[in-house]
């Protein structure tokens, strides 16, 4: 087990435990305060979504901003309930805890999600198989998150805004073409 830190927010310091599991890399504290910077730091009233949760620190960072609804997707067991203690342990009513597959998940999903995070695990195209379902979870003027293996210019009909690198991990904000 090992933990990673909250950045900002009401639980700004507070640590969060990570099972090991395959394929589980919590995004960076550096990558985490440039992507909050690029959303404004605070995110109260709006409804985020960590797709593939793993350590939930997207959505905890979210939650700890001022989001009023937090949705965190994992699939793994063992994960899945070290993310429901964080989630206890942190008195966070507005998380909540969907055990299942990210695509399914994403294939009956309704848009209501202002900003939805995507940090799959590398190598394996995720990111190409969420891709026809990202308008069933995003509203048109929501910010999408994104972090690969490579660079990306878009995915799907949402564009890149900004993008960062940190190390071996590729970041980007997308926002939606007609915006």
């Amino acid at each position: 087990m090992s933990q990673v830190r909250i950045v900002g927010g009401l639980w700004r310091s507070r640590r969060v435990e990570v099972p090991a599991a395959s394929g589980l890399r919590p995004t960076p504290d550096r990558v985490r305060e440039t992507l909050f910077n690029w959303l404004g730091q605070d995110l109260t009233g709006l409804r985020c979504l960590d797709l593939f949760a793993g350590s939930g620190i997207l959505g905890f960072e979210a939650a700890s901003r001022g989001a009023a609804a937090v949705t965190l997707v994992e699939r793994d067991p063992r994960v899945a309930a070290a993310l429901r203690q964080t989630a206890i342990t942190l008195q966070a009513s507005q998380v909540e805890l969907i055990r299942g597959d990210a695509v399914e998940f994403a294939r009956s999903a309704e848009p209501v999600f202002d900003v939805v995070f995507l940090d799959p695990p590398y190598h394996k195209g995720w990111l190409e198989r969420i891709e026809p379902w990202l308008a069933r979870m995003l509203k048109p003027e929501g910010w999408l998150y994104a972090e690969s293996e490579a660079p990306l210019s878009r995915l799907g009909a949402w564009h890149v805004s900004r993008k960062g690198r940190a190390g071996q991990v590729h970041f980007h904000l997308l926002r939606g073409i007609d915006e």
